[in-house]
């Protein structure tokens, strides 16, 4: 077996379906196995996927095992030479699983490969590309420095901006949405850590790789990563969950740094996380007494771009959600650029979500022609013709 697909699901059983239809795309040709593994989803996640993907090896969990051990549970039982360990919230490109396989194929002191992952609006994820969190490192993005000065080598190692996008880059943190791996470099390091909930897990693997002498590699190979900029953030378990990630790390590898760097930087680790916690609650405070209003123009206006049978369900479901929208036939034969051959005639009202048919649209298609050109204020949509359903970052419409 030369590949294994690991997809961890909970709850999100639109976005995984559409995950499962771009992988099964792309191992066309491939020695592959694909295994779901559901924590506990009480959106009828597997009875759903069951009846479209009967080919998948379903894992069931009576419990939310977390990221780590549910990935950890199929890594024991897959057979594949390479592992990719896949979010439910993203899609790839029909070649992209392809063309990674042959990099690591091509490259045996690779332990694990990342790629381009694209926000919903096309604009490139600065996950993609991550740096060792030592506690300097960590310290200058906390305090703001690798934001105000990126491309440096020193200030923005965090996210390593100084590195080229269209080209193939060694890179110390492979992002765990999409973290492509050298079985044999598992059975040398040991598989995900377990005592990392959610977030953190991919960071301690990544780092462990390194130190066993492999190298992490950066590929200029475009997914979709829907959440990657719209995950609950706000939330108190997010803020608990990532920052008791942040300090499980740094007490695991760097227990005996000096004195005078480890207080200072696990201060700032407990002050970040308590500024994030008081900024929650003082917006649910003002959203509460009415100091927050809605945005007149909050909901996006639709644009549909498909075939005619697409186009005319998509009108007939507009009206029935009362939509906002505009409608325009096209294929990826007659029309390859999309809606940028159509900007003169889209609103310019904000926000807007292009809704593309991907009966008539490859992926790759829709990868390419939204990360070529991001225009602020517009994001990705798609409509599945077969699930009938719309699919953005925010929402599901059916």
């Amino acid at each position: 077996m030369k590949l294994t697909v690991i997809i961890v699901n909970y709850n999100v059983k639109h976005y995984i379906y559409q995950c499962l239809d771009s992988v099964y795309k792309a191992v066309k040709g491939l020695d592959a196995e694909v295994y779901v593994v559901d924590n506990h989803s009480r959106d009828g996640s597997v009875e759903y996927l069951q009846t479209r993907y009967t080919d998948v090896n379903y894992i069931e969990s009576n419990h939310n095992l977390g990221f780590a051990r549910a990935n950890n549970i199929a890594i024991r039982q897959s057979e594949g030479e390479y592992v990719l360990l896949l979010n439910p919230d993203t899609f790839v490109a029909e070649e992209t699983l392809h063309h990674a396989v042959q990099f690591m194929e091509q490259h045996p002191d690779a332990g694990a490969a990342g790629v381009m992952m694209l926000n919903a609006d096309g604009k490139k994820a600065l996950e993609s590309r991550r740096g060792n969190p030592t506690p300097m490192t960590a310290f200058y993005k906390m305090i703001g420095l690798c934001k105000r000065y990126p491309k440096s080598r020193r200030y923005g190692k965090y996210y390593m901006g100084y590195l080229p996008w269209d080209q193939p880059a060694e890179i110390e943190i492979v992002s765990g949405a999409f973290c492509m791996l050298r079985r044999s470099a598992l059975e040398q390091v040991g598989l995900l850590d377990e005592d990392f909930f959610m977030y953190g897990e991919d960071i301690d693997l990544s780092y462990r790789l390194i130190r066993a002498g492999f190298k992490n590699w950066y590929l200029p190979e475009a997914i979709m990563h829907y959440k990657g900029e719209s995950t609950n953030k706000s939330s108190f378990r997010y803020v608990h969950v990532f920052y008791e990630a942040m300090l499980i790390f740094f007490r695991k590898h760097y227990a005996n740094t000096s004195f005078l760097i480890a207080i200072p930087i696990k201060l700032a680790v407990l002050f970040s996380a308590a500024m994030a916690f008081i900024k929650m609650q003082v917006g649910k405070m003002k959203k509460s007494l009415g100091f927050i209003h809605r945005k007149r123009n909050a909901n996006p206006i639709y644009v549909f771009i498909g075939s005619v049978a697409a186009i005319t369900y998509c009108r007939k479901l507009a009206r029935k959600k009362g939509l906002s929208a505009q409608f325009h036939v096209g294929t990826q034969r007659a029309n390859p650029n999309g809606h940028l051959e159509i900007l003169e005639q889209l609103p310019e009202q904000r926000p807007l979500c292009i809704v593309y048919d991907m009966d008539a649209y490859s992926y790759a298609a829709v990868l390419e022609i939204f990360g070529r050109q991001p225009i602020e204020g517009v994001s990705l949509g798609t409509y599945n013709p077969y699930t009938k359903t719309i699919i953005t970052a925010e929402e599901i419409l059916r």
